[in-house]
């Protein structure tokens, strides 16, 4: 069977269709396809092409039903699609390196919410492609929840015209504390040695700056300065504006002992963001989204410029893998 054969576009109950285009795109293998990873890893390499196209218009991409079992798989799976890895240098949430460029998603609780966000947004040098993976399926809950930024831009835009010129003229500024290490009872609780990938203070501040963040050593630990950074990004490849940041999970979010959420996101000249406007970009990025039900072995490829992502609360078990993308 031909490669282009082996894929079949599909549908799951969650989908909706923006503007005419189905969001996620979803492909199953079809019915006569007899396939293992090494034939559905070629399958990719071969067709690359036209998932491409297929990310491009929806902006997430869904694989539901393919042979892949376990991490080991998912890397292959990955590798498979021929993008650089990121490595995780910079990013909030505690995370656990797997095999290869596989890494346990966010650690946080399972009775956490993570609200939206476009990954590591809050940092220069973010990832522009993002796959999950659904190693074991949630008890119950658990879901992805996913909403196309261009919308949140375009409804935001319309209902706060004066507080969406003022992000785009002044941009963000992220404030975090982070301990020494890591505490994985919180959803941001990355401590710097992670973060920066040391123990030396001195090459934490040097990998910092790299990514145009400010450091000040505490008694316990370090707070991190990230910005004036834009929250509002053009995306190239579609020639529309998107809502390219973490004002609503940093603001609602970013709590544990050592961080104020309220604290942790201001408009770039240092004022306050208005508590009414964060909670109703809150609920227009729910009213927005698509909640991906996870089925073992699915894979979701996301554009990180184009989608973001949250997770709702759950009950365990629940494995969900990631991997990071230049």
């Amino acid at each position: 069977m031909a490669h282009d054969e082996l894929f079949v576009e599909t549908s799951i109950p969650e989908q909706k269709a923006v503007n005419g285009v189905l969001f996620p795109a979803v492909l199953s293998p079809s019915p006569t396809a007899d396939l293992d990873l090494g034939s559905f890893a070629a399958a990719v390499a071969s067709q690359r092409p036209r998932l491409e196209l297929l990310l491009r218009s929806s902006g997430a991409l869904l694989l539901r039903g393919f042979p892949v079992q376990d991490a080991t798989d998912f890397d292959r799976a990955v590798a498979a699609f021929g993008y650089d890895e990121l490595p995780y240098v910079g990013g909030a949430a505690p995370r656990t390196n797997v095999v290869g460029r596989v890494f346990t998603a966010n650690e946080s609780p399972p009775d956490q919410k993570i609200p939206f966000h476009h990954e590591m947004a809050q940092v220069p040098e973010f990832p522009t492609k993002l796959f999950f993976f659904c190693e074991v399926e949630p008890g119950s809950g658990g879901e992805t929840p996913i909403v196309l930024s261009h919308l949140v831009y375009e409804r935001m835009k319309v209902k706060f015209p004066e507080f969406v010129a003022r992000l785009e003229e002044y941009g963000l500024i992220y404030t975090r504390v982070l301990g020494e290490g890591d505490d994985p009872s919180s959803p941001i609780g990355r401590g710097w040695q992670s973060t920066f990938l040391t123990k030396d203070r001195s090459v934490a501040v040097e990998r910092a700056a790299h990514l145009g963040v400010t450091l000040e050593w505490l008694e316990d630990g370090v707070k991190t300065v990230t910005g004036p950074i834009p929250a509002i990004r053009l995306d190239q490849t579609r020639g529309w504006k998107i809502w390219f940041n973490s004002m609503v999970a940093a603001y609602t979010g970013w709590e544990d002992a050592r961080n104020d959420p309220v604290k942790a996101v201001t408009f770039g000249d240092g004022a306050p963001l208005p508590a009414d406007i964060i909670h109703e970009c809150l609920y227009i990025l729910e009213e927005e989204s698509v909640a991906i039900s996870w089925k073992k072995g699915d894979i979701l490829l996301l554009d990180n410029l184009a989608v973001l992502h949250s997770r709702r609360s759950f009950d365990p078990p629940r494995r969900i893998l990631a991997s990071l993308c230049k």
